[in-house]
């Protein structure tokens, strides 16, 4: 009879800038029977290096790394290795960055936050040559979003927002009447689908249409 217990593990690399996260990851995967965390790394160019050496079976990737972020080290990682196995995880559903992540052929994405038992399950599904994708990014590449185009007055305008400057702070930094700035922001909340400018900015942060 085969003993299970002495079954490989699937080995797989952590790549996250935050500690914490890192350690929380590591916490939830070691209690795994077949499972065993085989190394760290807290940027793109790390996770590259070390999904090199480490050559692990699946590389657990955060999106957004300072310097390379996870769908850049995606792509180096399986440019150099193409059977890589790679999941990345998101705090936003609608980043552009997912859909890219998955483009240069992620096998997986997670929602930060989400259920424990789902990255478990998607681990367990991607190691067995399957892929997992969140209901919600499913949705969000499912619906094919057409590309918003905004003018660079609506860019200055929408940066302004974010940073929590007033209708009439917006008025004297740009030399615009308030009643045109007012009309831009509604221009604006109208391409986006927003209900106001705070969920105007909101969705552009997390689109990546602006940078803070």
């Amino acid at each position: 009879m085969t003993d299970m217990s002495a079954k490989r593990k699937i080995g797989i690399l952590l790549a996250d800038d935050h500690a914490l996260m890192r350690m929380g990851l590591r916490t939830l995967i070691e209690v795994q029977r077949d499972m065993e965390v085989v190394g760290e790394a807290e940027d793109g160019e790390e996770a590259v290096r070390a999904a090199a050496a480490l050559k692990p079976d699946i590389v657990v990737m955060d999106l957004s790394m300072p310097g390379m972020d996870g769908a850049e080290a995606t792509r180096r990682i399986l440019n150099d290795r193409p059977d890589s196995r790679i999941i990345i995880l998101t705090a936003f559903a609608d980043s552009a960055d997912v859909g890219r992540a998955i483009a240069c052929g992620a096998r997986g994405a997670q929602m930060k936050g989400g259920p424990t038992d789902a990255l478990l399950d998607a681990v367990r599904t991607v190691a067995g040559g399957g892929t997992a994708v969140a209901p919600e990014i499913r949705r969000m590449l499912a619906e094919d979003l057409e590309p918003v185009e905004l003018s660079d007055r609506q860019r200055e305008i929408l940066v302004s927002v974010a940073r929590g400057l007033t209708t009439s702070d917006i008025s004297v930094q740009l030399g615009i009447s308030q009643s045109g700035i007012k009309q831009h922001i509604a221009h604006i909340c109208e391409k986006l689908g927003a209900a106001n400018r705070s969920e105007a900015a909101a969705i552009a942060i997390r689109r990546q249409m602006i940078k803070m």
